[in-house]
């Protein structure tokens, strides 16, 4: 565990800014926070643990931005919300006990699909359309599933959660992402419930990140509705794209391992 210099806590909260103005947006905070916490000699789970406590501050800020501008209904999103927190602990719970390897290895073309469905379908914009599911049957099913995933493994999980919104729901990319922020709030909450239970936060760390967090979510979602599909689409785009990028690289993905040897 590295020390917690004055140093190290103001790079760590410029960071969780950067993140969480990103994140706000178009999802993938992940990338830029996760990296910075295991470059500071963190341990993997502390960082993990950590990680969660410091994003909830980022997804609780644009939430409440989105909320506040009347872009997501929280009381009606409240079942879905339950079940994303429900779907995020579960996953947390078994973080630990399931390979992860398979994830990996799949997980960075699924988000090159993704940018490729968001850069490519040309009536991608801020206007919603008809649904394919049923508000209850996405809620319950969609959701649990994608929160499920944020706590197992996490990085993509407001990319998978803003493609559900648009190709299933049928809400637009500004409703899409404010929609997005609630429930990765949620299954946040659950994840770092379960993080916290077994004891690899550390909060020092995760409270300083997480007023940074809040700060440039804030700005982001500020930003993001003013401009709307012309920030979200694009940024949406590079964020998977990079994520895969770094994905691939990781020395610990098993493609990693098959392109260098």
């Amino acid at each position: 565990m590295p020390e917690l210099t004055f140093h190290l806590l103001a790079i760590l909260a410029m960071t969780a800014f950067v993140a969480g103005f990103i994140d706000s947006i178009a999802g993938g905070g992940g990338l830029v926070a996760l990296p910075a916490l295991l470059l500071a000699g963190f341990p993997p789970v502390e960082a993990l643990g950590t990680n969660k406590l410091q994003g909830l501050f980022g997804s609780a800020s644009s939430t409440i931005a989105y909320a506040q501008k009347g872009h997501v209904d929280l009381r009606s999103q409240l079942p879905a919300a339950v079940a994303s927190c429900i779907g995020g602990m579960f996953g947390a719970l078994l973080a630990a006990v399931l390979p992860g390897e398979w994830l990996q290895l799949v997980l960075p073309f699924l988000l090159v699909a993704i940018a490729l469905y968001f850069a490519l379908k040309p009536s991608m914009d801020d206007v919603d359309r008809a649904q394919r599911m049923t508000p209850f049957l996405f809620s319950f099913t969609v959701v649990p599933l994608i929160a499920f995933y944020d706590g197992l493994f996490g990085p993509g999980t407001g990319s998978f959660f803003m493609l559900a919104f648009v190709t299933l729901a049928g809400y637009g990319l500004l409703r899409a992402t404010a929609h997005t922020k609630l429930l990765n709030f949620a299954s946040n909450v659950g994840s770092f419930g379960a993080f916290a239970f077994v004891g690899v936060v550390v909060w020092k760390a995760g409270l300083v990140m997480g007023v940074a967090q809040f700060l440039g979510a804030r700005l982001g979602a500020t930003l993001a509705m003013r401009v709307g599909s012309r920030l979200i689409r694009p940024l949406l785009v590079v964020t998977c794209v990079a994520l895969a990028i770094k994905l691939m690289l990781d020395q610990n993905n098993p493609f990693h391992t098959y392109l260098f040897g």
